[in-house]
Order: structure tokens, then C-alpha cells, then sequence
């Protein structure tokens, strides 16, 4: 009865239009202080306890890392040794485009930021090449979303807070689901291109491939830092998320120079106001946490599937279909932080992996991001191509096909999410 009233509490308050962090804060009050004897003194120690976690500390960081990354040129010379190593490809620059998100997503932790970076210097260079706008808006919408499932990722972070798994591991579990969705991708990419007989770049030469690499060193050795590091020991998750923003603090300013002094001030205010907004919903979803375990509700819900009998295969089709569901109308913090302490303890009594269930969310919510109404990557896109939301989901359908077909792989073969981390000793 008291997850009846919770749920339907929460989704009125949501239907109001009311953003997802009052409504989840919203809805904890009213049941605490109507439904229980819970003392306030214990919600205000829980707000405050509930964001004391060193992980999350990992989240500002890697913003500013991601904001440093963005305006400091990094992303144009990615590009420019993206294209010279695949140019030549059918589709070129399509296929460009989806190594040069990965490797982007490989030092930003954040899908959005991906789409900018990538997307503001590619679409403009694929229209003038003779590409339609639909394709490369699907390319860089789609591809943008590997920056929530190659690590570093923000959201793995959120994963990882919610339920107490390690992010380290969590970190290397997405490494080849990562690269293997890139893949995926990258073949709907040159598929299409060749049946459509789109531009092709003449092949770059030896010498011009080794210039756009040492153009690019720079960003790319930051993924060396972040994962190295992580890897060998000599330093926590959060401890290579500052670092990271060091580094990229150091490169867009001493090094590139595409960033001037004038303009760090900036940077830190917009990854001031992204980490607030982000630790205000993390705040009210350890309390929605709080109250959800207070009522017992994560344990009778996973009694009742287990009753019924509905299994592994079930309860992840399930389980799929809300976080899917879900993804229509919530972005990915909010999914991950409301859903995961209600499913969680269901896949660990079922005897699923943690590691390999967050997996399973956060590509989840990489297929959200693309999708209606309110895919975020489709929302910056639209923005860059100046394209609306219904032809812009009409673009993506190809490669958004392609990521559910990648969702069942991933969900029903664990070995793909955990053979990294189990070949490390993090598990």
C-alpha cells in the first residue's frame, strides 16, 4: 500500500511539470510527514550524510574536466586523427565522427558534452562534403551517447553511489561494451554510407596520420592518466577525476593555447552551476533512497518476482522495458537514481552481477538519450543543426535499431561487460 502511494505521489508531482529533483524531495516529505513518526532531525542528517560519499566528489571533476576538454580544441584535433585513419572509408566522415566521439567520450564522462564537442566542428564539415543532413545528425546523435558507457562516465558514478558497487570496476566493465557499441555503430555508419554511394576522403598518407597524432597526443594521453591510473593502483577513481581536470586545465591552456586565462573563470562557473544541479538530485534521490528502504519496499518487491517465479531472462526483460520506458520522459541521473535502489537488490537476489546489472542500466540510458521526448542528445543536436526533434528522430532510427540490438547482446551475454574487470582482479 505505502509503494502505492509513493509512486503515484511522485508521478503527480512529476505530471505537473515539476523538475524530477523537487519531485522526488517533494514526495519523501509528504510521506514522512504524513504516513510516519520518522523525526525531521533524521531526514536533515540523512540529506547530509547521503552526499558524504568520496565518489561523488568524482562528478564536479569530471565536468570540469569534460568543460576544459570542450572549449580547449581537443575535440578538432581527435577529429582530425579520426579522419585521417578511417577518411577514407565509405562514409568517411561519418565514420570519423564515431571514433572521434569514443575517444572524446574517453576523456569527457559525459554524453551531451560529446555531442558539442564533436558535433558543433563535424555536421558543419559533413554538409560541405556533400553528406545529408539526417546522416550526420544520426552519426553524432547516436555516438555522442558513448560518452556515458566508455569510462570515465558520470552516470556509472551515480550507478555506483546508489548501490555501493565499485566504480574502479565499474569503470573497466564498460571498456569493451564501449568499444564493441562503437563497432555497432560504426558498421550501421559505413553500411549506409556505401549503399547510399556518400563521399568518401582520399587516403591520408603515413606522414599525415603520425602529424594528426601528435596533434592530438596531448588529449588522447589524458585517457592513459585516467584509466592507467586507475588500473595500476596509483590513485582511486575520484583521485583521477581530479587529476583529469588538472590535466585538461593544463593542455587547453599551456599547451593547445586555444584557451585563454580570461576565459577559465567561465569554464569553472558553467561546471560550478552543472555539478550543482547534479548534486541537488543526488541529494533528494538518497533521500527518495531512504524512504523506499525505510518502507521495506526494494525487499517486498523483490520477494514478490521471486515468488512469481519470473527468473533472470523475465526479470531483465522487465527490467529493460522500464528503464526504456523510463527513458522517455526522465534523463539519465534521475533514471539511474530513483530506478537502481528499487531493482538493484532484485538482480543481486536473482543472482545477477552488480557490475554487469549497471552496465545493463547505463546502456539503457544511452538508448533514452536518443529517443523522444526527451532524449538529451537529441535536444543539443537540434541545436546544432537547427533540425527539429521529429526529423531528427526520423535521422536516428538506423543507429538507434542498432543500439537495441546491442542492449539484448549485452544483457543476456555478461561475459562482455565482465571479462575486463575479472581479467584486472576487480572482482
Amino acid at each position: 500500500m505505502s509503494a502505492a502511494i509513493i509512486f503515484v505521489l511522485l508521478l503527480v508531482l512529476m505530471l505537473t511539470g515539476m523538475p524530477i529533483s523537487i519531485s522526488l524531495g517533494l514526495t519523501v516529505l509528504t510521506f514522512l510527514f504524513t504516513m510516519t513518526q520518522v523525526p525531521i532531525e533524521s531526514v536533515a542528517l540523512k540529506l547530509f550524510t547521503g552526499i558524504e560519499k568520496f565518489e561523488i566528489m568524482a562528478i564536479p571533476f569530471f565536468i570540469l574536466a569534460g568543460n576544459f576538454l570542450t572549449h580547449g580544441g581537443v575535440a578538432r584535433r581527435m577529429i582530425n586523427f579520426a579522419t585521417a585513419m578511417v577518411g577514407h572509408w565509405h562514409g568517411g566522415l561519418g565514420l570519423g565522427g564515431v571514433l572521434a566521439c569514443a575517444l572524446f567520450a574517453a576523456v569527457s564522462g559525459s554524453s551531451p558534452a560529446t555531442v558539442v564537442a564533436i558535433g558543433a566542428i563535424l555536421l558543419p564539415a559533413m554538409v560541405r562534403q556533400g553528406f545529408p543532413n539526417k546522416f550526420g545528425a544520426g552519426v553524432i546523435t547516436t555516438s555522442g551517447a558513448l560518452g556515458i558507457l566508455i569510462p570515465p562516465s558520470i552516470v556509472m558514478v551515480m550507478y555506483s553511489v546508489s548501490t555501493n558497487t565499485s566504480v574502479g570496476a565499474l569503470f573497466m566493465a564498460g571498456v569493451v561494451p564501449g568499444l564493441l557499441l562503437a563497432f555497432f555503430l560504426g558498421f550501421t555508419t559505413w553500411y549506409r554510407a556505401r549503399k547510399f554511394d556518400y563521399p568518401r576522403q582520399p587516403k591520408a598518407s603515413a606522414g599525415e596520420r603520425l602529424r594528426a597524432f601528435r596533434e592530438s597526443a596531448w588529449g588522447l594521453f589524458l585517457i592513459v592518466v585516467v584509466m592507467g591510473g586507475i588500473y595500476t593502483g596509483i590513485f582511486t577513481p575520484t583521485e583521477a577525476a581530479a587529476m583529469s581536470a588538472v590535466y585538461a586545465f593544463f593542455v587547453a591552456v599551456f599547451v593547445y593555447r586555444d584557451l585563454g586565462m580570461k576565459d577559465v573563470p567561465k569554464v569553472l562557473l558553467n561546471s560550478a552551476n552543472m555539478s550543482a544541479m547534479l548534486l541537488y538530485i543526488i541529494t533528494n534521490a538518497v533521500l527518495f533512497s531512504f524512504l523506499l528502504t525505510h518502507e521495506n519496499i526494494p525487499q517486498q518487491m523483490a520477494d514478490f518476482m521471486i515468488g512469481t517465479g519470473v527468473g533472470v531472462v523475465g526479470f531483465l526483460i522487465m527490467a529493460n522495458i522500464l528503464m526504456l520506458i523510463a527513458g522517455n520522459f526522465m534523463e539519465p541521473s534521475s533514471i539511474v537514481l530513483i530506478l537502481a535502489p528499487i531493482l538493484f537488490p532484485i538482480a543481486v537476489k536473482l543472482g545477477i552481477d552488480p557490475v554487469h546489472f549497471g552496465i545493463i542500466m547505463v546502456v539503457n540510458m544511452e538508448v533514452g538519450m536518443c529517443h523522444p521526448p526527451v532524449g538529451l542528445n537529441l535536444y543539443v543536436a537540434s541545436g546544432i543543426t537547427k533540425m527539429g526533434i521529429t526529423e531528427l528522430t526520423v535521422a536516428v532510427w538506423p543507429w538507434l535499431v542498432s543500439m537495441l540490438i546491442f542492449l539484448v547482446l549485452v544483457t543476456y551475454v555478461p561475459w562482455i561487460s565482465l571479462v575486463l574487470p575479472r581479467a584486472l582482479g576487480m572482482m
